[in-house]
């Protein structure tokens, strides 16, 4: 059987990592990237052997057999409304919108939402990202979990609804975590501290989290409702640390005492 040839349409993080492991994995040819600044495309396409870059809409070759959206999520509607329509399998990489925004350019469209923090340079075993798919059809589905398998060690199929929620609770978890991260950071930069002195601490309090709960690693002053700690740590930070600080500790007893007592 034929390998299938590929477009990616978006040169950014999400592209840069699952365009190479579709050509590693053997599963798909990328023959073209797209990006609206050539300089983006071309950087991807040069480590793919087949892939040529293009920067205009209209350049995006029509023949291919899968197209693959990964830019902005706010981006898609507008993209789409500028390509062509063709008889392909038609895929977006966003977890919070909806795989109808492909249904224009071809009956055949689905989701190929790969759940993790992607950042251009940076190394990413993406066999062990889960990947989340929903297709037009139960057969198309099918088609895009065959095109996935050899990539992603582990796919699931999630709705639109579920995707936004995954998508939610990734922000929480990684995004507003990774900020949290870069204020104490800030904080030990200016008593000329590394950040790694965090490391096993940061690497514990993961550990936990997957060993038992969240909930039951949570620690510290707020779950404790040592406010005799929390007033004297309010009275090193000002401005926003001040206020989150506050804010998560009141929403750390809040939860634990809510819940601790059912």
């Amino acid at each position: 059987m034929s390998v299938p040839n590929v477009v990616i349409i978006g040169a950014g993080n999400v592209a840069s990592h699952i365009a190479p492991a579709i050509v590693e994995s053997g599963v798909g040819n990328v023959v073209q990237v797209y990006s609206r600044t050539l300089h983006s495309s071309y950087a991807l396409a040069s480590k793919l052997p087949d892939a040529v870059s293009v920067e205009r809409t209209d350049d995006i070759l029509v023949g291919a057999d899968i197209y693959i959206i990964s830019v902005s999520d706010d981006a898609i509607p507008s993209l789409v409304s500028r390509l062509s329509a063709c008889d392909a399998l038609w895929l977006h990489t966003s977890g919070s919108v909806g795989m109808d925004v492909l249904s224009t350019l071809s009956d055949r469209y689905g989701v190929f939402y790969p759940l993790q923090t992607f950042s251009l340079g940076v190394d990413l075993d993406v066999n062990r990202v889960p990947l989340f798919i929903e297709g037009s059809s139960a057969d198309v589905e099918n088609d895009i979990r065959c095109f996935g398998a050899p990539v992603f060690e582990n796919i699931y199929h999630a709705d639109s609804d579920m995707r936004r929620m995954m998508h939610v609770a990734a922000v929480f978890g990684s995004n507003f975590v990774n900020y949290l991260w870069s204020v104490a950071a800030d904080m030990l930069n200016k008593e000329g501290l590394p950040f790694d002195v965090l490391r096993p601490l940061l690497e514990e309090t993961m550990r936990k989290a997957f060993a038992c709960s969240p909930f039951a690693g949570q620690t510290g002053p707020a779950v404790r409702g040592d406010r005799h700690v929390m007033d004297r740590h309010l009275s090193m930070l000002d401005g926003n640390e001040k206020m989150l600080y506050r804010i998560i500790s009141d929403c750390i007893m809040e939860h634990h005492n809510r819940l601790g007592h059912n």
